[in-house]
């Protein structure tokens, strides 16, 4: 799953020949480790997206641009003064490595000539993103390296810019072929691990590949290869080489069982034999894919740790709860029993006395059975019988109160359920801010004190829009305040409402200005609601649907929380590609 140097090259020349010569009109950094460029050109306008985060560090275009900060960090101020209004003079790369080189010209303060590079290295945790003017010098870098880090170089403000140590492999090059052929005959290790080690550029995955299209098998030794598999090699990396110069690449995603995102090359993945693939038209375009929804929950789970951690901690003491007034009902069970004593005491008082540890009495509840009452010694049988009746009646009492409390905390937990699934499905910094204001309105956050301060009022967040093949509108609720406004006061009566079947998801409401929708937007509008629950990552979801006019909403009931009846019910698969598709109309 890493971007190796083969497809870098790609994207430098996709990016050269889309924004080279275009103007820098922006420089954003919604997080410490990612940046954004906004380009402008006669073409039209990109985003640029430059990231060194461990787990994703790699420079595309973009449409899912991230939230930004309300206040840019010191290295955005810095950027923009260095670089807005450049010229970005285009993208280049360090033979095969994962080293690129983003050059802009422009003018200085004073306005004299001036150019800069924006060096990205893409090195996993090791990652760095590197502003250096013409003489090499670095001005600031996205993570500073000290002595105390690094023995080989220092990334600071002032020092000179020096490459990442270079690796002894060969550029997969025409005239390179035939002599990394003789060094791969010289390995005894699988070719897979062979190619890595003498081949630059390449990652795990598509050394695999390569040997995988020899050998039908990632894990043969060099050492047992015959003649005429060779011969297949060099044949291979001879074609490879000849793509790559061309810039013909075949960009693919292979997706695991759950459907998920799993891996992805510049080439076809023949390895993963049944599994699905989809085809891009360019790396950036995968790029974008692959890397969004990954990065917007980890980035999503970093601003929102707090939220998380009230809300598991909310769930968990929620459910210690009604376990424990789950257990005391089951204990008031046996309350018919105590009245039962009481009333055998009360009836055979006249000879029972006092001192007993137990009376012997029969039981004319049960066919006069005898049946051995414990009763405590210090007490007279009429005491003893008011004990058991007051036990009863604190157990009957018990009983009905427990139960409500029991059906109020089940109402708890799945209102702090659905807040968790709405937390973990939140697009940006906007979202988070209407899930806060929910959870204060609800109680669970205490309200920030503004020390005499006028608090800026929030912009009311509009619900998710949506437009069917046939040109229909769905909303989709973004939260439970929202999924209240748009199902009772925003919706029509013959609207249609959808929400999966008995767990926490969105409401989402089909706008139908009173004609009968057709099938398809039924079906597009449930998988819309599929999508957006907590039922994303399943399959065969059953969605429920109805008018607005049957979904009612209980009296006193949390927010997002209604009652529907005369439904249908609908089983579709969350779809992501439809949902893009739905949006983008």
């Amino acid at each position: 799953m890493a971007l190796d140097g083969i497809f870098l090259h790609y994207l430098c020349s996709e990016i050269n020949e889309k924004m080279k010569g275009a103007k820098v009109d922006k420089v954003f950094q919604p997080s410490k480790e990612e940046l954004v460029f906004l380009l402008r050109s006669r073409e039209g306008n990109a985003r640029l997206y430059i990231s060194s985060r461990a787990n994703s560090p790699r420079v595309n275009f973009t449409e899912n641009a991230p939230d930004n900060p309300a206040n840019p960090p010191m290295l955005c101020m810095l950027l923009r003064k260095k670089l807005c209004g450049c010229t970005f003079e285009g993208m280049s790369q360090y033979e095969n490595d994962r080293v690129a080189f983003l050059k802009f010209t422009g003018t200085d303060e004073l306005g004299d000539p001036a150019e800069y590079t924006l060096c990205v290295e893409i090195m996993a945790k090791h990652s760095n993103i590197i502003l250096v003017d013409k003489k090499g010098v670095i001005i600031d870098s996205v993570k500073r390296v000290d002595s105390s880090k690094s023995s080989y170089r220092v990334v600071l403000p002032g020092e000179k810019y020096i490459l990442p140590p270079k690796q002894n492999k060969l550029m997969l090059k025409g005239e390179n072929v035939s002599t990394i052929i003789t060094l791969l005959k010289s390995s005894d290790k699988f070719l897979s691990k062979a190619l890595l080690n003498v081949v630059q550029g390449l990652s795990p995955l598509s050394a695999r590949e390569i040997a995988f299209e020899v050998l039908g098998n990632c894990d043969v030794s060099c050492a047992i290869m015959s003649d005429e598999e060779w011969c297949s090699l060099e044949a291979l990396l001879q074609n490879m080489s000849e793509k790559i110069s061309k810039g013909e690449s075949c960009p693919q995603v292979v997706f695991g069982e759950d459907s998920k995102p799993r891996d992805f090359s510049f080439m076809p993945l023949n390895q993963y034999k049944g599994m699905k693939m989809r085809e891009y038209s360019s790396c950036s375009e995968l790029l974008d894919f692959f890397y969004t929804e990954k990065d917007r929950a980890e980035r999503i789970h970093q601003r929102a740790q707090d939220l998380f951690r009230l809300l598991s901690n909310t769930i968990e003491r929620v459910s210690r709860r009604i376990n424990m007034q789950t257990a005391e009902l089951n204990e008031s069970e046996d309350r018919e029993k105590l009245r039962i004593y009481a009333e055998l005491i009360s009836a055979n008082q006249y000879r029972l006395g006092k001192g007993a540890q137990f009376y012997d009495v029969e039981n004319y509840y049960d066919d006069n059975k005898p049946v051995r009452i414990p009763c405590s010694p210090a007490l007279s049988p009429i005491q003893n019988s008011q004990k058991y009746f007051k036990e009863y009646k604190k157990a009957f009492v018990a009983e009905k109160k427990l139960t409500e409390l029991i059906a109020e905390g089940k109402q708890e937990l799945q209102y702090v359920q659905s807040l968790m699934d709405i937390l973990s499905r939140c697009s940006g910094e906007a979202d988070l801010s209407a899930l806060r204001e929910e959870l204060i309105q609800a109680g669970y956050i205490k309200m920030r004190s503004t020390s005499g301060r006028k608090a800026r009022k929030e912009k009311p967040l509009a619900p998710m829009r949506f437009v069917t093949d046939t040109g229909k509108t769905v909303f989709v609720g973004r939260n439970n305040l929202q999924n209240d406004k748009l199902t009772l006061k925003t919706a029509a009566k013959n609207d249609m409402w959808f929400h999966l079947k008995n767990a926490p998801g969105s409401h989402v409401i089909l706008e139908t200005k009173g004609e009968e929708p057709e099938d398809i937007d039924i079906f597009q509008a449930a998988t819309l609601a599929s999508w957006f629950s907590s039922a994303r990552e399943s399959s065969k979801t059953e969605i429920d649907y109805t008018q607005v006019k049957n979904v009612k909403k209980p009296s006193s009931s949390k927010p997002g929380m209604v009652i529907y009846d005369h439904y249908s019910t609908i089983i579709v698969d969350p779809d992501s590609e439809m949902v893009k598709k739905l949006s983008k109309q």
